[in-house]
């Protein structure tokens, strides 16, 4: 759905001339805090995902930059303008919800120009830019069809190409890819991506529970649990060196094992070393931290099933000794669950010829680089 063009009367004073802000905004719903005191900004160009298990704010966060919803404090700013008390068709904005919401007695094409018209664009020039929509989102071809011919990956594909034509600054995509089938969601993945890339100055905020989404469409994810934002970095940033607990458990999989700091060293790369014990008596291996952390402070070890191998017993530098409790072979690959003193530790390896068996003793290594150590504290939510 899009909203119309906003009116000359409303306030600029935005703190920038594109993107989104919100700024220290709270939303309730009958005494119950939905979004709590949330403040982001959205670059202008730049795509920004909101992640998060259902019910942690994320699309009431979009919803408040549509309009759909009013905060009790806080403001928020589209496209350079604060938008806080503007209706929706106000807001200029394109928006695309996983329902598609296409009129089903209208073809293609008048579903595209619809908000255009909304917008009273002149008659001359609502099919080029109608046109140029379908061509963006590949539908070109379908502009005579009715919604009821097309399959669900061209539907989402009309409802985006309508929220295109409008030419928005500001983009919201409310989990378009949810009703989706596997293969169908990663074709529109990489239509997303290529689409991204036509248009590089439109701030795109995108609302998701689905890491995968978030990983290969965001500059930027916004981790959110219990209504607040937990977390925000790069794709890379969060998935290689996560701050919290809640973020490293749901951006990727991951193995979080409580330790204890034997030292501590700075490195060359401007990052510190830290010698960690899984259990008092353990050998100890080395992580990386980003900031200094004390002997016997408690800390949490991150490590990606991915990034850890099985050694032989007699060499094992980095590395510490797990029992085998279940093996699962995924084809390509296996993927091993072992019991660390008393913690699940996964591994993800490539097909093993001679897979280890339930209950042998294995041995799991890792390099420091692939280690993180982060605050030994739970930001809620499930791991």
């Amino acid at each position: 759905m899009a909203a119309t063009e906003a009116d000359p009367s409303a306030r600029r004073s935005g703190p920038r001339s594109g993107g989104i802000r919100f700024d220290d905004v709270t939303v309730a719903y009958n005494g119950t805090v939905v979004l709590d005191s949330f403040t982001l900004d959205v670059a202008p160009g730049e795509v920004v995902a909101l992640l998060g298990p259902s019910g942690s704010g994320k699309t009431t966060a979009l919803r408040a930059v549509a309009g759909f919803v009013r905060p009790a404090s806080g403001r928020v700013y589209a496209g350079g303008r604060d938008v806080t008390d503007l209706p929706p068709y106000k807001r200029g904005l394109g928006m695309v919800v996983q329902q598609y919401a296409l009129f089903p007695h209208m073809r293609v094409e008048q579903n595209v120009a619809f908000g255009l018209k909304a917008q009273k664009v002149s008659k001359s020039e609502i099919p080029g830019r109608v046109a140029e929509a379908l061509r963006m989102t590949g539908m070109a071809q379908y502009a005579k069809r009715y919604p009821r011919e097309l399959s669900g990956g061209q539907q989402q594909r009309v409802a985006i190409a309508r929220a295109l034509a409008i030419e928005p600054a500001v983009l919201l995509l409310d989990e378009p890819l949810s009703a989706l089938d596997a293969q169908l969601r990663s074709g529109m993945l990489a239509e997303l991506a290529r689409l991204h890339r036509e248009l590089p100055d439109v701030s795109i905020l995108y609302v998701t529970h689905d890491q995968i989404e978030a990983l290969t469409l965001a500059d930027r994810i916004a981790v959110m649990n219990d209504a607040k934002l937990v977390e925000v970095g790069t794709a890379r940033d969060l998935y290689k060196r996560p701050g919290t607990e809640f973020a490293a458990g749901f951006v990727g999989n991951s193995n979080l094992l409580p330790v204890t700091v034997a030292e501590c060293t700075p490195h060359a790369d401007g990052s510190f070393r830290a010698r960690v014990r899984i259990t008092p008596d353990a050998d100890p291996v080395t992580a990386t931290c980003t900031e200094p952390a004390g002997a016997g402070e408690q800390r949490t070890l991150c490590l990606r099933p991915h990034f850890l191998g099985l050694a032989a017993a007699d060499h094992h530098d980095n590395a510490f000794p797990g029992t085998v409790t279940e093996v699962q072979w995924r084809g390509s690959a296996h993927r091993i669950f072992t019991d660390v003193h008393g913690h699940e530790v996964r591994l993800d390896t490539n097909e093993l010829r001679n897979p280890p068996a339930i209950g042998d003793e294995v041995w799991l290594h890792f390099s420091a680089e692939d280690a993180v150590l982060i605050p030994a504290q739970v930001a809620g939510g499930s791991r």
